[in-house]
């Protein structure tokens, strides 16, 4: 684990600015991968006026150390319809998270957003170090 003293913390306040301001795409829902991408994805969900839906994907223990040899999907996840996605997680290193995620939703137009690291919309895209969130127990 990153030492603490090490990381950028971020604060709830600009996140859900930054979030507000966001020139998102027109979605039908917003998928939060939990339990990172919950609290960004239940704001964004919020000021869009959209339903949220969970997907469970799991790949990192609570010290942030995988505990898997990659990302799983922990329970099953079904959208019906056709419909266009936000996809939220809190960080994407190398977007294989994402790419789990975007896999159960094949039928779906999908877009992903990141508070930081690789998505099509990044909050703090300039940030070198690990953050340190507002809802996180560290």
């Amino acid at each position: 684990m990153t030492d603490v003293a090490t990381k950028v913390a971020l604060e709830l306040p600009d996140i859900a600015m930054r979030l507000k301001i966001l020139d998102l795409p027109q979605v039908d829902v917003v998928v939060g991968i939990a339990t990172g991408g919950i609290v960004p994805a239940s704001l964004v969900a919020f000021h869009l006026g959209l339903p949220l839906e969970i997907m469970q994907i799991n790949f990192r223990a609570a010290d942030n150390k995988p505990q898997r040899p990659q990302p799983e999907l922990l329970a099953s996840f079904r959208l019906e319809g056709q419909k266009r996605v936000l996809l939220v997680d809190d960080v994407s290193v190398t977007g294989s998270t994402f790419q789990v995620a975007k896999n159960q939703l094949k039928n779906h137009h999908v877009t992903t957003l990141a508070i930081k690291g690789k998505a099509d919309y990044v909050l703090y895209e300039n940030l070198p170090s690990c953050i340190l969130l507002p809802w996180r127990d560290y």
